[in-house]
């Protein structure tokens, strides 16, 4: 397991593949290979944490051994940015982690990652400069929403008043855009499916982060099993999101991102395979801006959830003014 200090100096490796090029390992070093079988890039394995390798590659038996060794991490991404294999350094063997995550069955954590959602949401629209009555209504109504969580019985009624925040959220964040709702991975537009992006590059990093701790992420405390689904990946995002929100909004405003970006086909939105670096850049610089913050917040998360505390004693992450 990683401390503050140790993984404050870790790396996070983005590699796009073009056709031929391969991941490989050298004298303690990653490499990435051209297809004429010559040096790219390189960084020392000593100071990795994860490396998105995006597109169609090879790697070899020994690269998987060497991030078992040096405790990094390989996410696997097809060209459209999704994640079909995170391999090397997690922490299968923490028994009692596991055994603590079977038999938990409240729904406190649940609330209050929730509401730290809620409350990440209603601070992103504070935020906004010039908030309209639509705005400051949505306001009030997250407002209402994070009251009603404590009293909520059942898993659906939390999840319900969930959806109702988040409608309201959506519906007044992309205020400066044609909106028409959020819709995960139909990529109806291009905002969703920036969104989509941006959330599976969040998604996998804190995949990692749980994984180096030992947890089984494929069991949650809000999305519950579910087969295939990591579960518990699905929950710990959700304080978080609302960094991935603001980027894609203000690289908008400042037409970073356009419709002109992406190709259309069956009604989808794919980005072009030549945006994709300049894309990575926008949506990582958030969580490279936090990425201390979530650490530590998924830290605070297993000593509470070992020690078996009161989900008040859970850690928060606020999103802050402005």
């Amino acid at each position: 397991m990683f401390t503050a200090p140790d993984f404050s100096k870790k790396q996070i490796v983005f590699v796009l593949f073009n056709e031929g090029e391969k991941l490989a390992f050298s004298n303690d070093n990653l490499v990435v290979k051209d297809s004429d079988g010559k040096i790219k890039f390189q960084c020392t394995c000593y100071r990795l944490f994860i490396v998105f390798a995006v597109g169609h590659t090879s790697i070899t038996s020994a690269l998987i051994q060497k991030s078992q060794k040096f405790g990094f991490f390989i996410a696997l991404m097809t060209p459209g940015f999704r994640l079909y294999s995170l391999i090397g350094a997690g922490k299968d063997g923490n028994t009692l982690l596991h055994q603590k995550q079977y038999l938990y069955e409240g729904l406190d954590i649940a609330k209050h990652i929730t509401a730290n959602k809620m409350l990440n949401q209603k601070q992103e629209l504070k935020n906004n400069r010039n908030k309209n009555e639509f705005v400051k209504e949505a306001i009030a109504s997250i407002d209402g929403y994070i009251s009603s969580i404590e009293n909520a019985s059942t898993l659906n009624e939390l999840m319900a008043y969930e959806g109702l925040a988040s409608k309201a959220y959506f519906k007044n964040h992309f205020n400066n855009v044609e909106w028409h709702g959020r819709q995960p991975r139909i990529k109806r537009d291009y905002i969703n499916s920036t969104l989509d992006i941006g959330y599976t590059l969040l998604f996998t990093f804190v995949d990692a982060l749980l994984e180096s701790y030992g947890f089984d992420t494929y069991c949650g405390v809000m999305h519950r099993q579910f087969y295939m689904r990591k579960s518990l990946v699905c929950d710990i995002v959700e304080p978080f999101r609302t960094l991935i929100d603001h980027e894609i909004k203000k690289a908008v405003n400042l037409k970073q991102i356009k419709e002109d970006d992406f190709l259309v086909f069956n009604n989808q939105y794919k980005l072009k395979w030549s945006e994709s670096s300049r894309y990575v850049k926008i949506l990582m610089k958030p969580l490279m801006d936090n990425k201390e913050g979530i650490f530590a917040y998924i830290q605070s998360y297993y000593r509470a959830f070992m020690k078996e505390l009161s989900s008040d004693d859970f850690p928060i992450f606020e999103i802050g003014d402005n």
